[in-house]
């Protein structure tokens, strides 16, 4: 143990929790000055930072794929406390916040994180395998939940304008738990090898001493590249082949982790008054305030997503990406509709007509980009367009 660790974990991860609590509390039912808002917003960022270290501490601790499945599904209560709350205060004008906040997770996710991966994996790797199965299978799942979720409102006609019926919305919820359910008990039970990282089997099956020895002879040039990689670089990849966390350290990092999402919640909950006055003050329409607490409580799966991707890891990147946009429409529509209960106002989840677009020209790219089970640079700046144009119509509509 050094000065700048305790019990295993580095010191900063220990105190930004508890510090983001502290600036919580004064910050809480306040009209933020300038100190104050620079406090909260630091705050946010760190606790974020620190929730990402965390999740990534347990997961190592319980390996793939129940690693990027804890993240996946930390991020996605952020998500729905945060809509619950807005909601909850903003009346109205908060209607369609659960569709915009649903629908930018799922184009930050699947063109946004997706995208970053592939092109930093891809620049410092050339080219990127994974497992077309078991990415294929979350996108049929997620073009199923959106469809059922967020489409249809915008062509039922039980009740005016993109909404659904109580027994509609009822539906809905129970549609997306199940499909998500079922997802997650064939991702960690059923076919859980579907989803680990792609490994080069030849040499993760030796020993490093022989595994030279067991590279095919007709790939020897190719093998041995790779394996000199592996075995001179393995300093460099201490976070994949580091030994596991003990019990008592992984415990540590989920109660912190629980600290950094209660913090999260709680200053993004702060800072959304001042969001909300800056998005109206610059002319922007309300559905921005949606895209940008996506952008907030997806940046953990960004930054873990990332870093996989230039660990050579990319399913895990998918695993992160993918997993996240499903457990943001699989349990944020059932929360939603047990919300409504004791919400007033309307209900929005219909798509506009831009929105249909993007999201079909989504599914189109992404079933092309994980069918082959490798990926380029051109795939990666593709998604990152796409994106782009999200971003761009999100506030130009």
């Amino acid at each position: 143990m050094t000065n700048s660790v305790v019990h295993g974990l580095p010191r900063w991860s220990l105190a930004v929790p508890p510090l983001a609590l502290v600036v919580l509390v004064l910050s809480w039912g306040r009209d933020l000055g300038t100190v104050l808002l620079v406090l909260v917003c630091a705050g946010l960022g760190a606790a974020v930072i620190a929730a990402v270290h965390h999740a990534e501490v347990v997961a190592h601790k319980v390996g793939e794929p129940f690693g990027t499945l804890i993240l996946a599904l930390a991020v996605t209560v952020i998500e729905v406390a945060l809509i619950v709350t807005l909601m909850a205060s903003g009346g109205d004008k908060a209607a369609s916040l659960a569709r915009d906040t649903v629908f930018a997770a799922v184009m930050i996710t699947c063109n946004g994180i997706l995208g970053l991966s592939l092109v930093v994996g891809s620049l410092r790797h050339r080219t990127q395998q994974f497992r077309v199965h078991a990415s294929g299978s979350a996108l049929a799942v997620i073009t199923a939940l959106v469809t059922l979720s967020l489409v249809l409102p915008t062509f039922t006609t039980s009740t005016p304008g993109a909404t659904f019926s109580s027994a509609q919305l009822a539906f809905a919820g129970v549609v997306s738990l199940v499909m998500y359910g079922v997802f997650v008990f064939v991702q960690t039970i059923r076919h859980r090898d579907y989803f680990l990282p792609v490994e080069n089997e030849a040499v993760v099956a030796a020993p490093r001493t022989q595994a030279r020895r067991e590279v095919p002879e007709a790939d020897a040039e190719v093998g041995a590249d790779v394996v000199a990689e592996i075995v001179e670089g393995e300093d460099d990849d201490e976070e994949t082949h580091a030994a596991a966390p003990s019990g008592r350290v992984a415990l540590v990092s989920l109660g912190m982790l629980f600290l950094c999402l209660i913090a999260v919640v709680g200053l993004a909950k702060t800072v959304s008054p001042k969001l909300e006055d800056a998005v109206a003050s610059a002319g922007a329409p309300v559905a921005v305030v949606g895209v940008i607490i996506a952008l907030l409580v997806l940046l953990p799966e960004t930054v873990a997503a990332v870093r996989a991707a230039l660990r050579n890891r990319l399913q895990t990147s998918l695993n992160l990406a993918l997993g996240s946009a499903l457990a943001s429409i699989g349990l944020t529509i059932p929360a939603i509709a047990l919300a409504s209960i004791w919400l007033d106002g309307p209900l929005v989840l219909g798509l506009s007509g831009t929105e249909m677009v993007l999201f079909a020209l989504t599914v189109v790219i992404s079933q092309l980009t994980l069918a082959t089970g490798r990926a380029t640079l051109l795939q990666g700046v593709t998604h990152l367009m796409v994106f782009s144009a999200f971003l761009f119509l999100a506030v130009s509509p």
